[in-house]
Formats: C-alpha cells, sequence, structure tokens
C-alpha cells in the first residue's frame, strides 16, 4: 500500500463506502479481513478511513473478499483514481461527499449570496428553489428535496460543528415560492439567529459563495458549488485565500443582535401582507 497522504473529503467517502460493502457483503470485521488477505492489521482501518491509498491488487483482494466481480472493481477504480487530489469536482446530485463532509466538520463557515444556505432551508423553500432552477426534472425534486433535510440532521446533533452562516441581503430579497413560503423561511433564520449573521446589501464581497470546513484530524476543506458543479478544495493557497473571505464577511457582517433584528424586519410587513391577503414582499 502506497504511504499514508493528507485524506481529503472525497477518499473518506470511498474508504468509508468500502467498510460498508465489508459490513453488508461479509460476516467479517476488519481485523478478520486483514488476517485473511496476509494484511497487517492495522491496513483495513486505515483503508476504511480514507488515509492511504491501496495499490490495485490491494483493492482488487478487497473487492473480491465482498464478492464484488471485475465490473465493480473497474468502477470503483474509476472513481477512487482522483480520491486524494487537491481539488476534488462533482456534479451536484452526489451529495454523500457533501454530507459526509458537513457531518464530520469540526466548524463550519458558511457563506450565501443569492439563496438561504441549503442547512437552513425549509422545506417547502427548497422545493420552490429546485423548482424554480429548472435543473432538475419535476420527478426529482422530492428526492433532492429529501436529501437536503437529511443532511440538516448534523445540526441537531448535540456534538453538531460550530456553525456561523453569513447571508447576505440579496438572498433574503430573493423571492421563491410565494409570501407563505418567504415568511416561513424568515422564520427559519429567526428561530437560527444566533448562528446566523447578515451582510447589509451595500456591502461587496468578492465572492459567490464559499464554505469552510474544519477538522480535528484531517486537513481543513474548501467547498464551493454552482448548478453544474460540487468542487471540493484542500490545496493551501486556496484555503488561505478562503479564510481571507471569511475574514472580510466578520468585519462587515452585522452581529447577531443586528442581524436578528434585520431578519424580524422582512417578517413583519410579509405578516401584515399574509393578513391582508396581499402577495408584496418586503
Amino acid at each position: 500500500m502506497a504511504p499514508s497522504t493528507p485524506s481529503t473529503a472525497y477518499s473518506r467517502d470511498l474508504g468509508d463506502e468500502l467498510r460498508r460493502l465489508r459490513e453488508t457483503c461479509t460476516n467479517l470485521k476488519g481485523h478478520e479481513v486483514a488476517a485473511r488477505l496476509g494484511w497487517d492489521p492495522s491496513k483495513v482501518s486505515t483503508i476504511e478511513r480514507g488515509k492511504a491509498r491501496p495499490s490495485e491488487i490491494d483493492l482488487v483482494q478487497f473487492l473480491t473478499m465482498c464478492g464484488k466481480d471485475l465490473d465493480f472493481f473497474e468502477d470503483f477504480k474509476r472513481r477512487y483514481r482522483n480520491a486524494f487530489d487537491e481539488y476534488i469536482v462533482q456534479v451536484p446530485d452526489n451529495v454523500r461527499t457533501l454530507a459526509m463532509a458537513e457531518s464530520t466538520a469540526r466548524t463550519m463557515l458558511n457563506y450565501d449570496t443569492l439563496t438561504v444556505p441549503g442547512l437552513l432551508q425549509t422545506e417547502l423553500y427548497a422545493e420552490a428553489l429546485f423548482r424554480a432552477a429548472g435543473i432538475a426534472v419535476e420527478e426529482r425534486i422530492p428526492a433532492l428535496v429529501r436529501s437536503r433535510m437529511e443532511r440538516q440532521a448534523v445540526l441537531r446533533r448535540h456534538d453538531r460543528p460550530d456553525c456561523l452562516f453569513y447571508i447576505h441581503e440579496l438572498a433574503l430579497r430573493q423571492q421563491v415560492g410565494d409570501a407563505q413560503i418567504m415568511e416561513d423561511q424568515y422564520l427559519q433564520l429567526l428561530f437560527n439567529a444566533h448562528i446566523v449573521r447578515v451582510v447589509p446589501e451595500n456591502m461587496i464581497v468578492n465572492s459567490a459563495g464559499v464554505r469552510l470546513w474544519e477538522y480535528e484530524k484531517a486537513m481543513p476543506i474548501a467547498y464551493t458549488e454552482t448548478d453544474l458543479t460540487q468542487v471540493f478544495v484542500q490545496d493551501r493557497g486556496a484555503i488561505a485565500r478562503t479564510r481571507l473571505i471569511f475574514n472580510r464577511l466578520a468585519e462587515v457582517a452585522l452581529d447577531e443582535e443586528q442581524s436578528r433584528r434585520k431578519l424580524a424586519e422582512y417578517v413583519s410587513p410579509l405578516r401584515e401582507d399574509l393578513d391582508g391577503r396581499g402577495s408584496r414582499l418586503a
């Protein structure tokens, strides 16, 4: 096996996939697999945690032990080829790596410019957003919304990451769905106001949106996404530039109490409109 290298979000994801294969396809513990393959006892654990790149022979032996055929091996090898790269690009429908990166983080800094962050979206807001974006067929929308809601479980854990969500006021002013959907979304943000910081609409931040995750025993990850791609970055220069963006956000964003008052400003006019059967947004 190759020497240990810095793990990435994708290597840890694929390593966890190997662990699940072992657990579901065999009745063997990790050390029992190592004994049968003639490996060092720690080798299986290291591979399954994505902390080292196994050779092709290692992968063949492991996957054969799990009862997998050559076609499965070739597909896994193709996905594994770039698992340790500093830049990992994925299609947006693949949320497994994203969910795992979020759920294992120690701290998460988030910045969104045009929409409410996915981890803070209501179900109806997310559904309306997918529908308005037009990037998914109608039949796929329920599954996409469900995945987004399931990811939010990380915020309800007793040991959840330390989170801070910077949201540009432009995102608050974008109408997604009808007035009731927007009111519910503003109330959701108010409920989470202790981890929300609003960036005033007149402030310019040179970023279309980015996230920074830090871990106990792994390198930080910078993450950004578009309608077409998800990008996970562990390049040290990119991490440093991302930290500068969040330093800038800390300077220009409203503090917790100011952000809470700003969010409340968006709720009040909506309630007046709903009471009056109107549809005007704040």
